[in-house]
C-alpha cells in the first residue's frame, strides 16, 4: 500500500497469522485492496492522527472501518479506542474489535469506549473466516457513515 490517503480498513493486529486470514476474509468481497495494517497501538494511533513517520498523511482523511486486536503491544487495543473516540474527527470511525479475549471485563469497557461491535476470534478456521468476511462486507458496503465536513 502506497497511497496513505486511500486507506478503506485500518487493520490493527500483531499476530501475521491473523493479518493474513483476516485480509483472505477481506478479499472475499474485493476489500482488501485499501488495507494498512498497524502492527501494534502505538503505529495505529501514529497513522490515523498523521504523526511520525505518517506525518505526510492527510489527517482529515480517515478509513471506514478500523478492526482492532484488543491485546496489542506498546499500546493495547483500549487505549486506542479511548484515544480514537476522544477525537471529534476521529470519533466517527467505525471500530469493529476483532480479539481473542472472552474476558467480560474486555467486552464491557470495549463498548464503554465506544467500540460498535466487538467479535471473538473463534478458533476454527472456517468461522474465523466467514465472521470476518461478513463484518468487512457491512462495515465496508451496507454501513451508512454520516457525510465528512
Amino acid at each position: 500500500m502506497t497511497d496513505l490517503n486511500n486507506v478503506d480498513v485500518l487493520l490493527v493486529e500483531d499476530d501475521p497469522n491473523d493479518v493474513e486470514l483476516i485480509l483472505r476474509a477481506l478479499g472475499r468481497h474485493n476489500l482488501a485492496d485499501k488495507v494498512f495494517v498497524a502492527i501494534d497501538g502505538e503505529e495505529a494511533l501514529d497513522f490515523v492522527f498523521a504523526r511520525g513517520k505518517y506525518s505526510s498523511r492527510s489527517k482529515n482523511i480517515m478509513p471506514k472501518v478500523i478492526f482492532l486486536d484488543i491485546k496489542l503491544p506498546k499500546v493495547n487495543g483500549l487505549e486506542v479506542l479511548k484515544a480514537l473516540k476522544s477525537d471529534p474527527v476521529a470519533k466517527l470511525i467505525p471500530v469493529v474489535a476483532v480479539s481473542s479475549s472472552r474476558e467480560e471485563n474486555d467486552v464491557v469497557r470495549s463498548y464503554e469506549l465506544g467500540v460498535n461491535s466487538y467479535i471473538v476470534k473463534p478458533v476454527d478456521f472456517k468461522e474465523f473466516i466467514d465472521s470476518l468476511d461478513e463484518a468487512g462486507f457491512y462495515w465496508l458496503l451496507l454501513n451508512q457513515p454520516p457525510n465528512k465536513k
